[in-house]
């Protein structure tokens, strides 16, 4: 990844910031020919730059099986856009129960009056995927691991029936970047992520991407123009720079996070860890299969008590945040409200659950940070 991109350099290092509105012609003839193609080169601002090029070459790069890559103003932006590049009146489109909640709040509020229809699934069906698509579905949209619950979808299975019946899969890889999970390998056809969390690395960054195989490349690329989006061009340069220490900073997110896991594990006021690479997770041997290593988010069901009790913890905490998203140099933490948010599945749990994106300190700082969280907790029950 340190050259990623670097075709659109001019004898530098990086890929200077090229910030444009209108492009000038040199004649009438220059102008045809980019108007016959505009994709050829310089055309318009809003198609993009040297810069917007670099990072989606590289990200197209990581990506084997991929035919291209758009960008897009966030994540929820990525997500929505792919999907109406795959949908129209009277198709269905079937959400994982999983899925992040911006997805839910979309095609329930913005699909529906579209005429397009979505059912949530159980994200551990794998192959039973059969028995609940119908003739009408025309998308799946998928998330292995959840963000918040960290099922991990059996994506073979479920891409294997889906294109067997011309339907087509979409997941959001933003937990696994590209440098974990590699679904177009894995039959998925357009593999989505927020490049705000991991890829740009410092929590300054509001960018998603989609990458698409060949068959799925032309619909994505043409919705995302007729829908107006654009990146700037300082963001695209921001998060190209955080492209090029991805692959050391998840090494540590990965090991920190699971040091810090393999502890909660043994705490008594932790009912369960829910973290893919542990042993005791039920998706366990799917992520070993699927995977070539984990990143930094995972969550933790406590024994007792309910959200209120989770102040105790969370407030006295001196080295994580308290906020939204994750992947920065930061830890954070944020406790989870499944019942809110899920349909189709329910999982009874003894305690609240608490979500941690381990960033990039010392994690016997962040052990000792919250083995006192949690005697703050549990003295609430004694």
């Amino acid at each position: 990844m340190a050259q990623a991109g670097r075709d659109h350099a001019v004898d530098m290092v990086n890929v200077p910031v090229a910030r444009a509105s209108t492009i000038l012609f040199e004649n009438l003839a220059d102008l045809d020919r980019a108007i016959r193609d505009p994709d050829a080169g310089l055309y318009y601002g809003r198609r993009g730059t040297q810069s917007h090029w670099a990072l989606e070459d590289a990200l197209t790069g990581l990506e084997p099986g991929a035919a291209g890559t758009k960008l897009f103003p966030s994540g929820v932006a990525a997500i929505t856009t792919s999907l109406l590049a795959c949908l129209k009146a009277g198709d269905e489109l079937l959400i994982t129960d999983s899925a992040y909640e911006p997805s839910r709040t979309f095609a329930d509020h913005l699909l529906s009056p579209l005429g397009i229809t979505t059912r949530y699934f159980d994200p551990r069906c794998g192959a039973g995927i059969a028995e609940i698509v119908s003739e009408q579905t025309r998308a799946i949209l998928l998330e292995s691991p959840g963000s918040l619950s960290f099922e991990v979808q059996d994506l073979p299975a479920i891409t294997q029936v889906a294109g067997a019946r011309g339907i087509t899969t979409l997941i959001d890889n933003t937990w696994a970047t590209p440098l974990r999970l590699q679904p177009l390998s894995l039959g998925v056809d357009i593999s989505i992520q927020a490049l705000t969390k991991y890829v740009g690395g410092h929590s300054d960054v509001m960018m998603g991407s989609a990458t698409a195989n060949a068959a799925l490349w032309p619909r994505l690329k043409a919705a995302t123009y007729r829908l107006g989006h654009f990146v700037s061009a300082d963001d695209c340069t921001l998060a190209l720079r955080g492209l090029r220490t991805l692959a050391l900073r998840l090494e540590r997110h990965e090991a920190s996070a699971l040091a810090v896991a393999r502890w909660l594990e043994g705490h008594p006021a932790v009912d369960r860890v829910w973290h893919p690479a542990l042993p005791s997770h039920p998706d366990h041997a799917l992520f070993k299969r699927d995977f070539s290593g984990a990143t930094g988010l995972f969550a933790m069901v406590l024994k007792q008590g309910s959200r209120p009790h989770t102040a105790a913890l969370i407030d006295g905490l001196q080295h994580f945040g308290i906020g939204f998203s994750w992947g920065g140099y930061e830890s954070l933490v944020l406790p989870v409200e499944l019942d809110r948010i899920r349909t189709a599945t329910t999982t009874p749990l003894p305690g609240p659950i608490v979500r941690l994106s381990i960033g990039l300190e010392d994690p016997a700082d962040l052990i000792a940070d919250l083995d006192a969280g949690l005697s703050r907790y549990m003295a609430q029950f004694a």
